[in-house]
């Protein structure tokens, strides 16, 4: 099952992918469709121009036929004014019909800007002939720039020509513009409305153009970037002045920096490198300072002159557009801060209700059948972390930016990396949540981990840390954990007690009660062994030269063990020298005079002498 991890992560990611894939893909069509549609409509409003026109034609005609009828012909005369009638009716509901295509069109079709002079005047919106929008704006804007050069031009040599479809601009002989029913449309006005309005656009940007570029007006500029200079020059010497003075300040004076920056115990900074810090913050704020002098002295200089003005407006919107877009986003993005502040406190309160349950449980207030003290800490661990990323999946929508494709694809390449790189890691955590709940052991038993004995002295979801009897702390992974049997020497021993035992090799000259005896009472002898339930012995096997005994016994400290066993081995070589059993083997004992005895001199008598060789002879009868 752990195996089978990271490839359902993997999996999942890449669903995710597919799904980022499906979506640009419906994107695409959704594109793709709304443009045949704007076609669609686009076609369908040249339809009705033309439509209206072949019924403008008709419908002169059959005016000249009522004219030219004579007053006899009254039935005639009757039908031609209804078919009049009916056609002017068509003509009104397909006014409706062109105004209502123009208005849904308004939202997604491009204009073009009439701008000679580097100002906007106009826009157009619709072609003309084999002109499209874009070629008309061109056009016209440059027939203006021309008209601009004429110095006898006047505003009122401007007219307006009426021909069959349009309405004309001209200016003498020539064709400035011409407007036709569809311009009006796009406008909400009439041709000739449109006309006179353009009319008068035109001839006042004109006037102005050539206001602007006369030699007064040039002279006068020019005097005015000349002062604007000098007030640069003037505030950069200022400012580098004022920050040439702080810097020699800051040198004198050190009463400002002689104690330097402490955090708590940690010097963060020494006197020498808060000096060296203070004068590279005064260099940043004075380049920074001159920077933006500069810059908005280059915006009133290109501001000026009239045909700089352009380059000032692109200056302005380096730091006017990304100021707005910010402040703009910051306003729009109110609401969706407000929600995510709500959710961030419902979660909060959430997180310390099951906070407040787990510390009622540990400290054994609360109890409830089947669920132990110990797994309350990591049932809150696990819990916090499903709230949490609950909390992140209902917040997500409400982030800055979370459906851009930047933010898809970073989240897709995070998600592959932590596929591939926390595949052991996630193994460690699944087994460190299974030995919690397993309950194999808590924190201060006495284990066996593999090849490891010592005492539990950590448990997180990834290692297991064992202190050893010689005082050396091991980390286990805990899918090695899982994967060894463990033993635990503690889990039971407050109850039933922990059985020590050890093993020694008697001669069959001994009597086995008699050695019984010997190793009860050693046992009972030594600290921290419990004389209820009593010690017992096994005869564990009769080997070929002496018997293998095996002392039984309980004890309550399973964490002291290789000192209840030094003890116990302590006692059975008292209690044995005492009684005068030799605890022996007969290789042992065929190396040795044999006459002489292994129990240390303390324990024998003052006046004992080893027993001489005795040999006896026998005569033969």
């Amino acid at each position: 099952m752990k195996k089978l991890i990271p490839y359902i992560v993997l999996f999942l990611f890449s669903g995710k992918m597919v799904c980022y894939a499906q979506t640009d893909s419906i994107q695409l069509k959704k594109d793709s469709l709304k443009n045949v549609e704007l076609n669609r409509q686009l076609v369908s409003t040249q339809q009705l121009v033309e439509d209206r026109h072949a019924d403008s034609l008709k419908r002169a005609e059959l005016q000249m036929q009522v004219s030219r009828l004579a007053s006899g012909d009254r039935e005639k005369r009757e039908i031609l004014l209804k078919e009049l009638t009916a056609m002017k009716e068509r003509d009104s509901l397909r006014v409706i019909r062109q105004k209502q295509q123009v208005d849904s069109l308004r939202k997604v079709v491009k204009g073009y800007p009439v701008a000679p002079f580097r100002d906007t005047l106009f826009f157009i919106y619709t072609r003309q002939g084999s002109f499209g929008a874009k070629e008309r704006a061109e056009a016209v804007s440059e027939r203006i720039g021309k008209l601009s050069g004429d110095y006898l031009f006047k505003k009122d040599s401007l007219k307006l020509s009426l021909s069959e479809q349009t309405v004309d601009l001209v200016y003498k002989d020539d064709l400035l513009i011409s407007f036709s029913e569809r311009d009006a449309l796009w406008q909400n006005t009439t041709q000739r409305l449109l006309a006179e309005k353009t009319r008068s656009i035109i001839a006042s940007a004109i006037m102005k153009h050539r206001e602007e570029t006369s030699w007064l007006t040039l002279a006068k500029e020019t005097g005015l970037a000349l002062l604007v200079i000098l007030v640069l020059v003037a505030i950069i010497y200022g400012i580098n002045r004022l920050f040439k003075w702080i810097r020699t300040k800051t040198q004198h004076q050190t009463s400002w920096f002689n104690k330097g920056i402490r955090v708590n115990n940690y010097e963060l900074l020494n006197p020498e490198m808060e000096l060296k810090a203070i004068n590279f913050i005064a260099g940043i704020i004075r380049w920074l300072l001159l920077l933006l002098i500069i810059y908005l002295a280059l915006l009133l200089l290109f501001g000026i002159f009239p045909f700089t003005k352009d380059v000032s407006t692109i200056l302005l919107t380096y730091i006017a557009t990304p100021l707005k877009s910010i402040g703009l986003s910051v306003w729009n993005y109110i609401p969706n801060l407000i929600t995510i502040l709500v959710l961030v406190v419902v979660f909060r309160y959430v997180l310390r209700f099951f906070y407040y349950l787990k510390t009622e449980i540990q400290t054994g207030k609360l109890k409830i059948p089947g669920f132990y003290a110990d797994w309350a800490n990591p049932t809150y661990q696990i819990i916090r972390v499903l709230i949490l990323a609950f909390m992140l999946i209902v917040i997500f929508p409400y982030l800055p930016g979370s459906d851009s494709q930047v933010f898809k694809g970073v989240s897709v390449f995070v998600g592959v990396l932590f596929t591939f790189g926390s595949a052991g890691a996630l193994g460690n955590i699944v087994s460190g949540l299974v030995l919690t709940y397993m309950r194999a052991f808590k924190l201060g038993d006495r284990v066996k981990i593999g090849e490891v004995t010592g005492d539990i002295i950590g448990k997180t979801l990834l290692v297991t840390r064992i202190r050893t009897i010689q005082n050396e702390i091991i980390s286990i992974p805990n899918s090695t954990v899982m994967s060894n049997h463990t033993v635990n020497y503690s889990s039971d021993a407050a109850v039933n007690g922990l059985i020590v035992h050890t093993s020694v090799t008697i001669g069959y000259d001994s009597p086995w009660r008699q050695v019984h005896e010997l190793l009860i009472a050693a046992a009972l002898d030594t600290p921290m062994i419990e004389s209820e339930p009593k010690p017992y012995v096994y005869q564990t096997s009769l080997d070929d030269y002496y018997v293998s005994y095996r002392i039984n016994a309980f004890t309550k400290e399973p964490n002291k063990q290789a000192a209840i066993y030094s003890h116990l081995h302590e006692n059975i070589q008292d209690q044995f020298n005492k009684a005068g059993v030799e605890i022996m083997s007969p290789h042992y004992k065929s190396l040795r005079d044999g006459n002489a005895t292994t129990i240390p001199p303390e324990y024998l008598p003052k006046d004992y002498i080893a027993p001489p060789f005795s040999t006896r002879q026998q005569k033969e009868q």
